[in-house]
Protein backbone atom coordinates (compact mmCIF):
# COMPACT_ATOMS: atom_id res chain seq x y z
CA UNK A 1 0.00 0.00 0.00
CA UNK A 2 1.20 3.50 -0.74
CA UNK A 3 0.78 6.50 1.48
CA UNK A 4 2.19 9.72 2.85
CA UNK A 5 3.78 10.33 6.23
CA UNK A 6 1.37 12.54 8.15
CA UNK A 7 3.55 12.91 11.23
CA UNK A 8 6.72 11.30 12.59
CA UNK A 9 8.41 11.85 15.96
CA UNK A 10 12.14 11.11 15.79
CA UNK A 11 12.45 10.98 19.58
CA UNK A 12 9.95 8.11 19.97
CA UNK A 13 10.12 6.60 16.45
CA UNK A 14 6.33 6.77 16.25
CA UNK A 15 4.03 8.39 13.74
CA UNK A 16 1.12 8.15 11.34
CA UNK A 17 0.92 7.28 7.64
CA UNK A 18 -2.12 8.34 5.60
CA UNK A 19 -2.93 5.64 3.04
CA UNK A 20 -3.68 6.66 -0.56
CA UNK A 21 -6.34 4.00 -1.13
CA UNK A 22 -8.90 5.05 1.47
CA UNK A 23 -7.29 8.04 3.27
CA UNK A 24 -7.19 6.01 6.50
CA UNK A 25 -4.47 6.36 9.10
CA UNK A 26 -2.06 3.60 10.10
CA UNK A 27 0.33 3.95 12.99
CA UNK A 28 4.09 3.63 13.12
CA UNK A 29 5.36 2.00 16.29
CA UNK A 30 8.92 1.93 17.58
CA UNK A 31 10.67 -0.67 15.44
CA UNK A 32 8.53 -0.11 12.33
CA UNK A 33 11.60 1.10 10.42
CA UNK A 34 13.81 -1.85 11.40
CA UNK A 35 15.09 -3.65 8.33
CA UNK A 36 14.22 -0.77 6.00
CA UNK A 37 16.50 1.76 4.32
CA UNK A 38 15.01 4.49 6.53
CA UNK A 39 16.40 5.71 9.85
CA UNK A 40 13.74 8.41 10.11
CA UNK A 41 10.83 9.80 8.09
CA UNK A 42 9.65 13.31 7.34
CA UNK A 43 6.18 14.77 7.02
CA UNK A 44 4.89 14.55 3.44
CA UNK A 45 7.27 11.74 2.45
CA UNK A 46 5.76 9.11 0.14
CA UNK A 47 6.24 5.53 1.29
CA UNK A 48 5.11 1.99 0.54
CA UNK A 49 3.99 0.06 3.63
CA UNK A 50 2.82 -3.33 4.79
CA UNK A 51 0.07 -3.14 7.40
CA UNK A 52 -1.21 -5.43 10.15
CA UNK A 53 -4.12 -5.09 12.56
CA UNK A 54 -3.75 -5.43 16.33
CA UNK A 55 -6.56 -4.79 18.85
CA UNK A 56 -8.65 -2.95 16.26
CA UNK A 57 -5.86 -0.56 15.19
CA UNK A 58 -3.77 -0.84 12.05
CA UNK A 59 0.01 -0.64 12.29
CA UNK A 60 2.86 -0.43 9.78
CA UNK A 61 5.01 -3.58 9.77
CA UNK A 62 7.38 -2.63 6.94
CA UNK A 63 8.30 0.63 5.23
CA UNK A 64 9.65 0.81 1.69
CA UNK A 65 10.37 3.37 -0.98
CA UNK A 66 8.81 3.98 -4.37
CA UNK A 67 7.15 1.02 -6.07
CA UNK A 68 8.63 -1.80 -4.00
CA UNK A 69 6.38 -4.84 -3.86
CA UNK A 70 4.48 -4.01 -0.70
Amino acid sequence: MQGVVKVYDTATSTGVVLLDADRSEVYLRPGSLEGSIFRMLRQGQRVVVDVTEDDGKRFVTRVGLGTEGA
